[in-house]
């Protein structure tokens, strides 16, 4: 796929992955596909399925607090999920479910190139990062990664849906938003 809209349609028609036809909507992406800033979720939720949009939901709000506290919306930056269906329940995907829709995150990332990646949530940072460690071991330290062929630095924190489950674990997000607006400011991509 050469455009995000071939992308797009190549993955409305990829019938490889089950969650197609479990899910309402293809939810492909949201905000600016020009922003050199991205935010890499796990997978849609209810909300999200419904509108075909990441993070609209409860968590979604929240998500735009945490980007306006640093000076940020949907217009600075690009969001996109691992998986681009929700798998039944809200459930954790697996990991077959990962790796098949795998290729089309790599190439979304290469056809956008972002300057800056943060991954949010635990199946988002173990997707990114290849990696099987915690999400609250691997929070706030940053790695260079290399999605598709695109290498980028990355910032690993908590899923907005985990801090509105566990409040106190808002501090450490915080300390990663400040972190990841540091590297924004230092890169000016702001």
């Amino acid at each position: 796929c050469k455009s995000l809209d071939e992308l797009k349609q190549a993955l409305a028609n990829f019938e490889g992955c089950p969650l197609r036809y479990t899910a309402k909507n293809l939810v492909f992406a949201d905000g600016n596909p020009q922003a050199r800033i991205m935010l890499i979720g796990e997978a849609p939720g209810r909300d999200e399925d419904l509108q075909g949009l990441p993070f609209v939901g409860r968590a979604g709000q929240l998500l735009d607090r945490m980007l306006a506290a640093i000076g940020l919306d949907r217009t600075s930056v690009y969001i996109i999920n691992t998986l681009p269906w929700r798998p039944p329940g809200n459930r954790t995907p697996t990991p077959e479910e990962m790796e098949l829709c795998l290729p089309f995150l790599n190439r979304q990332v290469e056809l956008v190139a972002p300057k800056l990646v943060m991954t949010l949530g635990g199946p988002a940072m173990q997707t990114v990062f290849k990696t099987t460690s915690g999400i609250i071991k691997m929070r706030g330290k940053w790695q260079d990664v290399t999605i598709g062929a695109h290498a980028v630095p990355a910032l690993p924190t908590l899923h907005p849906a985990y801090l509105l489950r566990n409040p106190p674990a808002k501090q450490q997000a915080w300390r990663d938003l400040l972190s990841f607006k540091q590297r924004v400011d230092e890169l000016g991509l702001a």
